[in-house]
């Protein structure tokens, strides 16, 4: 077992809750699940039993891990809720559960999605460069999936539209285990908190 990857204990998952049409991203939304699991990270996600979401939860429950699924009470009546979780939340809305995410996890990892992959992704990029939260997040930019995002992002900043400190805070990278150890090694710059996360 590779103790780099027991610095984080409770790992926020963002994807998404369609299987998609590319196989190799639905086998390594499954294989990230697996190597959670075998490193004894435990699966903080929307508690879905469906798409990309519930392949991670699958991987892990497979393994012996543990996954705790957080989901609002509207989702929860639609039978999209995985029941193999060892621990299931609910919340009254999606800003509570991302809310409950942030404080059950140490960290966040985004693999591919849609729109509300990417609204996950970018209000907790958000919440850091605002200072309110000091926790890594990483971008798993399965075959290439991601390309177009990165290039953007990259052009915001030299267009002075966002700083490289604050891109900074996003870690890239393809390969599951180098972006868990970015993440272990990541060292926050202090920012100050402007605002509580109720005002976002």
């Amino acid at each position: 077992m590779n103790e780099n990857l027991n610095k984080i204990h409770n790992l926020a998952v963002f994807c998404a809750s369609s299987d998609g049409n590319d196989t190799e991203i639905y086998k390594t939304a499954y294989e990230v699940g697996k190597m959670m699991a075998e490193n004894s990270i435990r699966l903080i996600y929307g508690g879905s039993k469906l798409g990309l979401m519930g392949q991670v939860a699958q991987g892990v429950m497979d393994y012996n891990g543990k996954a705790t699924g957080v989901i609002p009470d509207f989702l929860k009546t639609k039978e999209v809720v995985h029941t193999s979780l060892d621990k299931l939340i609910t919340t009254q809305d999606m800003h509570e559960r991302k809310l409950t995410m942030n404080e059950l996890s140490d960290a966040f990892i985004t693999l591919p999605g849609g729109f509300g992959t990417f609204e996950e992704l970018f209000e907790i990029v958000t919440w850091a460069q605002l200072g309110l939260h000091r926790k890594p997040i990483g971008l798993l930019n399965i075959r290439g999936f991601y390309d177009d995002l990165i290039n953007m992002l990259n052009k915001m900043c030299s267009k002075g539209l966002l700083k490289k400190d604050n891109l900074d805070i996003l870690l890239i990278s393809d390969n599951f285990e180098d972006l868990l150890d970015q993440m272990r090694k990541f060292e926050p710059k202090p920012v100050p908190k402007w605002m509580n996360k109720n005002q976002t």
